[in-house]
């Protein structure tokens, strides 16, 4: 790693409230390392096409993958059996009424093949503060009263950044996301941004498209 502003180095932040372009990011997305999770700072990331991930023991790292993960919202697909768990009316769904919750079952929730979460105490702190100012928001699915699935990201007016998303029922994460798309469909949102290519998230009709043409979108 190395700091300045060269091609493709990694940078190292430091309490200038700044990021690098994303084009110097390196092969894998990584664009650099350091700074803090301050509100100012995030905001300005996730404006800038830049988002944090990094384990307990790392450093913060910022990165903008290369290609870019997004969901437009009319282009949402739902199956024919999730179209039945939807007419079903098994699962009912809130917004923002149970944030944190959500957030602290995202970190804890066991994925395959995945050892411990990138969803530290210093991040739950970061987006709680975001929530606070109403710019994280939370999507919750309930079955009998109890919460069995739900989302969380940052909404940026136009565009909203989706950063994680649990189940403890088949289906509950899914139907979060769903209605997250027919809202923002209906309140004109241009894209999901969902980060980083998953089956699940392709099932559900992501799509890849390039960083030059994700942050087009972005900037628009």
């Amino acid at each position: 790693m190395k700091s300045g502003r060269g091609e493709n180095s990694i940078y190292f932040l430091t309490d200038e409230l700044y990021f690098p372009p994303v084009e110097n990011a390196n092969d894998e997305g990584l664009l650099a390392v350091g700074g803090d999770l301050s509100t100012e700072r995030l905001l300005l990331a996730y404006k800038s096409g830049i988002f944090p991930w990094f384990n307990e023991d790392s450093l913060i790292l910022w990165w903008s993958p290369d290609p870019r993960m997004v969901l437009y919202p009319d282009e949402v697909k739902v199956s024919k059996s999730m179209r039945k768990v939807i007419n079903s009316k098994v699962f009912s769904i809130s917004i923002n009424t149970c944030f944190e919750t959500v957030l602290e079952q995202c970190s804890s929730i066991e994925r395959e093949g995945q050892n411990g979460t990138w969803i530290t105490k210093e991040m739950k702190n970061a987006y709680n503060n975001l929530h606070k100012k109403g710019i994280a928001k939370s999507y919750e699915v309930w079955e009998n009263g109890n919460l069995v699935g739900g989302l969380y990201g940052v909404d940026l007016g136009h565009v909203f950044c989706g950063e994680s998303m649990f189940s403890k029922r088949s289906n509950a994460s899914k139907f979060a996301f769903i209605h997250l798309a027919k809202d923002l469909q209906e309140k004109g949102y241009r894209f999901i941004d969902c980060q980083l290519y998953t089956d699940h998230l392709a099932s559900l009709g992501a799509k890849e498209v390039s960083r030059e043409s994700f942050m087009e979108q972005l900037k628009a």
